[in-house]
């Protein structure tokens, strides 16, 4: 690069204006005369040296730095990601699209950099599908000093030499000139190729090994990273939008407990967010954190194996015949869900959400928000305290007709913000994080707040099944309560959730889950009496995950399918007489 030839006349000019202040410092910065190539190559340098911080970090450890094949391995990985990034650059840019294009990526690269390095979140095709799926509320939260002057760092000041590049560019008045650039830009994207099939080979077992045993640090290479993941996510939506959701269990239809029900039936299915096992306080938690529940004294599921790291994942897939055990996200977005299964047998199917939504599940049947509801002393800001989900839960029962489900998806101990979680009447463990960005507590606090909307949804579950008893001689009723994952409070230097699984620490993939049951649901399930709180208690001693709530779900309310599996229902136990039951299909 090269000041520009006329940099005294623009000092001059900027000398003339009237007044002081920005605009004349502004103008007395000198224009730097660049070509497209040469501000691909600083950017690449720039996002390797600024961005990548978490990806060498990755890459590097376990590698003694006394070890002189460490730098040339970190050296290598530099290399790596500086031509991969050139590489993405030399196809996107062009003399017309190259300042908006790199506008664009610096400002994204500076939000992905904070939240990587802050929270220690894997960019990959999950993660960016939350972030897509943020809600205003939510992304308010997220909105802090601290990403404010690392944008200013990061984003501001880069955006700001940007503006002062003036592009150099070459005639392409022939056919001759035009084919010229055209080589000239196959021969850099050739020689960006060859510096990263280099950088790979200078270290190949060290690099093969790294691909092999923890593939997912790839999703540290940024900006990289949410390029790939944006691509993966628009094609999936794509082929998601060209084609309807499979229809499954075609078959489902009501068990014979149905003709003897004598009284509405009403299951009640309560989405948690973001409750981790290891604090909850029915599963032996140092801190009580369920005093409410624990005088109810429900069929506890002290470890449950949740479906995914994230609600973008766990959602669909915990409502889905074939959960994790034999994963496929496709395959889970693109068929029908439980709703659609219970709806088609004649349960009334109905979701109340107080969260982001319920990604998909509940498009086609009766729903609502909590917010709009606006229920007194419970919403502020958008956002609402989870007690309005059962606010008019009374009147409800009151209405209920046949066989419903109600599904409440609730905020839960969503974070970062979890101080928010809560009125002030919880705050139980002090003191307590009361900052939406973590940094600025210690973990102690954090975990503080955190355990404090633990109490609060222990208040709401109780509150519930309390409206639910003073109606037991109306409805035969019963809840269910499971978390959709876990949370990481700072053990490995890790905050939130959204790991890739594979990787992901138990603390987000271990969740809690409860049962209750009011005293004539066996009975009105077709259940054997006294049969299913033993057997439920005995299944809580043994491994239950997300993939056993499908299946249990059809059990409890007797509808039957065969996409049910009988092995995976854990009422099945006390089922009499003959079921149906046969592998997914």
């Amino acid at each position: 690069m090269t000041l520009h030839d006329d940099e005294k006349t623009y000092r001059a000019r900027a000398a003339s204006v009237p007044g002081r202040g920005v605009r004349a410092a502004w103008r007395a910065i000198p224009v730097i005369r660049a070509s497209v190539e040469q501000v691909v190559a600083v950017a690449a340098v720039f996002w390797a040296l600024s961005a990548n911080h978490a990806f060498i970090g990755a890459t590097m450890r376990g590698h003694s730095l006394a070890d002189l094949s460490t730098w040339s391995y970190g050296l290598s990985m530099l290399l790596l990601v500086t031509a991969l990034h050139a590489f993405i650059l030399l196809l996107l840019a062009s003399r017309w699209t190259m300042k908006p294009v790199l506008g664009v990526l610096v400002v994204a690269t500076a939000f992905a950099t904070y939240f990587t390095g802050t929270y220690g979140v894997y960019l990959d095709p999950s993660m960016l599908r939350n972030v897509l799926h943020t809600d205003v509320p939510e992304a308010r939260e997220l909105i802090g000093v601290q990403l404010a002057l690392h944008l200013v760092l990061y984003a501001v000041l880069p955006l700001l030499l940007l503006s002062r590049v003036q592009l150099v560019t070459r005639p392409l008045r022939s056919r001759r000139l035009l084919l010229r650039a055209f080589l000239r830009r196959c021969l850099l994207l050739g020689l960006s190729a060859m510096v990263m099939a280099g950088a790979m080979l200078l270290n190949f077992q060290a690099f093969s090994s790294l691909m092999r045993n923890q593939k997912e640090v790839r999703y540290l290479i940024t900006p990289a990273n949410y390029l790939w993941s944006l691509g993966v996510v628009a094609a999936q939506s794509v082929r998601g939008a060209a084609r309807p959701r499979q229809a499954i269990g075609l078959d489902a239809h009501p068990g014979p407990s149905w003709q003897a029900r004598q009284r509405p039936m009403v299951l009640v299915v309560v989405v948690g967010e973001t409750a981790r096992a290891a604090n909850w306080g029915l599963s032996g938690y140092a801190r009580q954190t369920t005093p409410q529940l624990a005088a109810i004294a429900p069929v506890n599921f002290p470890t449950v194996v949740a479906c995914g790291t994230s609600t973008e994942v766990s959602l669909p897939c915990m409502f889905a015949p074939v959960g994790r055990r034999s994963y496929d996200e496709a395959a889970i977005r693109g068929q029908e869900s439980l709703l659609d299964v219970l709806a088609r047998a004649g349960v009334a199917v109905h979701w109340r959400d107080n969260q982001s939504g319920c990604k998909g599940l509940c498009d086609s049947h009766p729903g609502d928000r909590v917010s709009p509801l606006n229920a007194p002393g419970l919403c502020s800001e958008g956002r609402c305290l989870d007690e309005g989900l059962i606010q008019d839960m009374e009147e409800r029962l009151d209405a209920a007709e046949g066989t419903q489900v109600w599904f409440l998806h609730m905020l839960g101990n969503h974070g970062p913000s979890y101080f928010r979680r809560y009125p002030e009447a919880f705050a139980r463990f002090q003191p307590d994080c009361r900052e939406d960005d973590l940094r600025r507590c210690n973990v102690a606090q954090i975990v503080n707040a955190y355990d404090n909307a633990l109490l609060y949804t222990d208040h709401v579950l109780a509150s519930a099944i309390a409206k639910l008893k003073a109606r037991a001689g109306k409805v035969d009723a019963a809840l269910v309560y499971v978390s959709d994952h876990g949370e990481s409070l700072g053990e490995r230097g890790l905050f939130l959730h959204g790991m890739p699984y594979a990787i992901a620490p138990d603390v987000q993939t271990r969740v809690p889950m409860i049962m209750w049951f009011g005293d004539g649901f066996e009975r009105a399930s077709g259940l054997e009496a006294g049969c299913l709180l033993p057997a439920l208690a005995q299944a809580a001693r043994g491994t239950v995950a997300h993939d056993h709530l499908f299946h249990t779900v059809l059990g409890l309310l007797d509808v039957r399918t065969g996409i049910a599996e009988a092995s995976l229902d854990l009422s099945r136990p006390c089922r009499r007489g003959p079921v149906a039951s046969a592998r997914v299909r």
